[in-house]
């Protein structure tokens, strides 16, 4: 029998800590413990994508990766890509371009891009649809996921610009 383990780690910007059995995944502790729940779990094999967050800058499966993996690293959530009187600038083109219906991928799908975006701005469309290949939707169509993410490119110029700066 194993024990419960501390974990210490940064989640959107702020230091979190939280206890847990060294099996649970992240996306379990994520919502379990620290209750962000846009985070959600669909196949919980890591083949539909509704569960991506950033570990340290990289878009990564929270149901594939350990919460103990996870120990003094930087993690990032779609709770921390904006909030409701502030959306990010993909939640506002998703918004805007009616880029979801239930909503259930629409957390991982806003992480995988922010990714791409914060590495590649000027991603082209193909590239876009090559990323987000690995998120499944079942409602939408992809026409309007992409189309927002395009959209979106001009903000993450404009981010680009300004750290260089």
């Amino acid at each position: 029998m194993t024990s419960p383990v501390a974990v210490q780690l940064h989640v959107n910007g702020s230091a979190a800590m939280m206890v847990v059995e060294p099996r649970t995944t992240l996306a379990d502790a994520l919502r379990n413990e620290l209750r962000l729940t846009g985070t959600h779990l669909g196949c919980e094999h890591g083949i539909c994508g509704a569960c991506t967050v950033m570990v340290d800058g990289a878009a990564i499966r929270a149901c594939l990766m350990l919460a103990v993996q996870a120990e003094g690293r930087e993690v990032m959530t779609v709770e921390g890509l904006g909030d409701a009187t502030h959306l990010g600038p993909l939640q506002r083109a998703f918004r805007k371009n009616h880029a979801l219906q239930c909503g259930f991928c629409t957390a991982g799908i806003l992480t995988t891009a922010h990714a791409l975006l914060m590495e590649e701005p000027d991603a082209d469309e193909d590239r876009i649809r090559e990323v987000i290949s690995g998120n499944l939707c079942r409602c939408t169509g992809y026409l309007p996921i992409i189309a927002a993410i395009v959209e979106a490119r001009e903000a993450y110029r404009g981010m680009q610009r300004e750290a260089a700066q």
